[in-house]
């Protein structure tokens, strides 16, 4: 029986940035491939290329040269209506920011996930218990200014797995956060990939956070390190 494909697949992905008239190279010449299935960490130092790589597999920002293959879509064939559908469909993403709609509640803000995927805003059974894993269900009448950081981040984690992506990319998810709930959030992050399967690359300057992954890959200097 043949090897599945990697779900992302990224081969010698560079990014250059104009810094006035010099050219700065975030990426240069990333090549990578995630499993279906797994739970990654992508550590680096600040100024590595890890949050541009993450800018680049979520469609956020172009890139310069190479190729991304996400779920067996290729991202540079995309226009920004295709990269905005892809992230609808196939890519939840955490940001170390929450970025939660500060005038709804915590069902509205993931409730509004669904709507803009045409989903029907209703959860079912399975997602219920989602929540209940990540201690929010009696928070979800609350709106963000009555939450802790730890519990907007949960949050921000079931607006993200709400619609069953393929892949959570999670950008420095406990950047913003004490130990004790960084220590939940990626505990919370390490079940849901052991459980359910889902596939998450998370970037992160910190190794003890990269510890929850089952495998860690190092980036300096625009390149992987090993």
């Amino acid at each position: 029986m043949p090897d599945t494909p990697p779900i992302i697949q990224v081969r010698d992905l560079r990014k250059v940035y104009q810094s006035g008239d010099v050219p700065v190279e975030a990426l240069r010449g990333v090549s990578l491939d995630v499993r279906r299935g797994e739970f990654l960490a992508v550590v680096g130092p600040s100024g590595s290329g890890k949050s541009t790589l993450f800018h680049v597999l979520s469609g956020l920002t172009p890139a310069t040269a190479g190729s991304v293959t996400i779920d067996g879509i290729g991202i540079a064939q995309l226009d920004e209506a295709g990269r905005t559908a892809l992230r609808k469909d196939k890519v939840g993403i955490v940001f170390q920011k929450y970025n939660l709609l500060p005038t709804l509640t915590a069902e509205e803000n993931i409730a509004i996930a669904r709507h803009i995927s045409g989903k029907d805003i209703a959860w079912g059974p399975a997602f219920q218990e989602v929540l209940k894993a990540l201690g929010i269900e009696n928070r979800l009448h609350h709106k963000p200014r009555a939450m802790s950081g730890g519990e907007q981040q949960r949050v921000a984690i079931a607006r993200a797995i709400v619609n069953n992506p393929a892949i959570l990319l999670a950008d420095e998810p406990t950047g913003n956060l004490d130990t004790q709930n960084s220590e939940i959030v990626l505990s919370l992050l390490r079940e849901l990939n052991q459980k359910t399967g889902q596939t998450i690359l998370m970037i992160t300057h910190n190794p003890e956070a990269a510890a929850y992954a089952n495998r860690t890959i190092r980036m300096r200097d625009g390149l992987i390190a090993g």
